[in-house]
């Protein structure tokens, strides 16, 4: 039984006190039986499957649940595994004639997901992409932004009903001090902020995606648009992709919307080429091919892939959309994004957007563009970026010694390392290993498409009356990717990178259990 989200969230505040796991468990299952989220005739997920979720002993959850067993709250059915009793003075609530599951129309929880422990800051050795390092987010600027944000003549400004409006000041920052940075000038109407760069991609596809629109994705790639796509059209195919990133053959032309990461291939940090950039621009003007550039983690290097022209730079035909964001050069939890496109497009998307949610926090953007206009921002990215800088070349120094049989790949400005282990490597069974010693790392497997994802959307469509295709003939299956991890470091500090390699190197040369 693979455990979902849902069992995910109901232990994602679970403290770790090795001392206290089993009572811990066995307490958060109680509370969820009591309280009536977990349904009576609610199947539990079998021991192993939760112990591996949550990173503990198999025999930590068995006891939790002998002891849950014994106080009447589970029932053991043998061969089916443990399920939630029908309880004393408890009343089962009626599910009706029809359960959940058959009312979904698409269930997003059975989708593979990147997946992070929400408790990552107690583990000493993060090394993750995409979380933030506290030490390095500029505390006082961001509170002197929000405090100017708050006087009485700014909460007049920023606290009416924008409908699908933006805050002004935060556009004119954007254009003036945040975009010219990448080569970007955008006119009146060209830019929209949306929550997060997750937001902006969740759009476009809804926007741009219909159900035969022929789509082309990256794999590898971020998961998250693939299922996003996946989820829109039956026609997605894996663009051609090498060592520089997406290759303008075929594939790439026979595609109406191709999504992209130029700035760094995501997950191999590759960064495309000035040449190999105009190659692509070309070839989408030629093919009626509308780019969506995905800059995820632009602003933050020393290295001068700052100066590199992203695609919307070079575009002079409007078929580029850029995505940006500064979850990745602030902190996650701002989620704040922005999407530069044609006007026609954006104006578009002010609608959809409200439709959706009207428009996003603009006490957020009223501060964000306050401590820009301040100067916080551009000081901020220098100081981060030289921390950044020196975390990658200490961890690029001490790979060949400690994890010497492994082949790493970090282009110039990525905020994180691809590894390639040794033949033989599962990299999920090292996650989990690693993770008993303090480390987190990424498993590879995950941004490679499934051929099963495409054969359940083939069923999933048939019972709906839709006969599609499926796409695994088209696709690198995951296992290429099983050899590989992603090890990011933008969450760890620099002085906790070697005593981290060095137990992942322990690791690989003994073998994850």
């Amino acid at each position: 039984m693979q455990i979902d989200t849902a069992w995910r969230l109901l232990f994602g505040g679970m403290e770790r006190d090795p001392q206290g796991l089993s009572a811990r468990v066995r307490g958060i299952i109680a509370d969820a039986i009591e309280t009536g989220l977990l349904a009576p005739d609610m199947r539990v997920p079998s021991s192993r499957s939760l112990a591996e979720a949550l990173g503990i002993s198999r025999n930590t959850v068995n006891a939790a649940y002998q002891h849950l067993i014994d106080d009447g709250l589970l029932v053991a059915r043998e061969r089916s595994g443990c399920f939630v009793a029908a309880t004393e003075g408890r009343t089962a609530v009626e599910e009706g004639p029809d359960d959940w599951a058959a009312r979904f129309a698409i269930r997003p929880s059975r989708m593979p997901q990147i997946t992070k422990p929400r408790n990552w800051t107690d583990y000493p050795y993060p090394f993750l992409f995409g979380q933030f390092d506290p030490g390095l987010f500029p505390t006082n600027p961001w509170r002197e932004s929000v405090k100017a944000a708050s006087s009485v003549q700014e909460i007049t400004r920023w606290a009416r009903d924008m409908i699908d409006d933006d805050d002004p000041d935060l556009l004119d920052q954007l254009c003036h001090k945040v975009l010219p940075r990448r080569g970007i000038f955008a006119g009146p109407g060209e830019i929209i902020i949306t929550i997060g760069s997750q937001h902006a991609l969740s759009m476009l596809v809804q926007l741009l995606v219909g159900r035969d629109t022929p789509v082309g994705i990256e794999n590898p790639g971020y998961p998250d648009v693939r299922h996003m796509v996946g989820m829109a059209t039956a026609d997605m195919r894996a663009l051609t992709c090498d060592t520089y990133g997406v290759v303008p053959d075929g594939v790439f032309a026979s595609r109406r919307v191709a999504f992209v990461t130029v700035g760094h291939q995501c997950p191999t940090t590759a960064v495309m080429p000035v040449g190999r950039r105009r190659e692509l621009l070309d070839a989408a003007s030629r093919h009626g091919v509308v780019l969506v550039e995905d800059d995820y983690e632009s602003d933050l290097s020393v290295e001068g892939d700052a100066d590199l022209p992203c695609l919307k730079s070079l575009d002079r035909a409007n078929r580029v959309i850029y995505t940006g964001s500064f979850s990745k050069v602030l902190a996650p939890g701002l989620r704040i994004g922005y999407v530069v496109a044609p006007k026609p497009v954006v104006d578009e998307l002010r609608v959809l957007r409200r439709l959706m949610l009207r428009h996003p926090p603009t006490n957020n953007q009223r501060s964000l563009a306050t401590f820009i206009q301040l100067g916080h921002y551009r000081q901020h990215l220098r100081r981060t970026a030289t921390v950044l800088q020196e975390r990658a070349e200490r961890i690029a120094e001490l790979l060949p010694e400690l994890l010497p049989g492994c082949r790493f790949r970090r282009d110039f400005g990525a905020k994180s390392f691809w590894i390639e282990g040794p033949p033989g490597l599962d990299s999920r069974d090292l996650v989990r290993a690693a993770r008993d010693l303090g480390v987190l790392i990424e498993a590879g497997d995950i941004f490679f498409v499934d051929p099963a994802e495409s054969r359940d959307l083939v069923r999933a469509a048939r019972d709906l009356g839709v006969l599609i295709e499926a796409g695994d003939i088209f696709f690198v299956d995951p296992a290429e990717g099983r050899r590989h991890f992603r090890l990011g470091f933008t969450s760890i500090a620099t002085h906790r990178i070697e005593p981290g390699l060095r137990r992942l190197g322990s690791l690989l040369r003994s073998g994850p259990a």
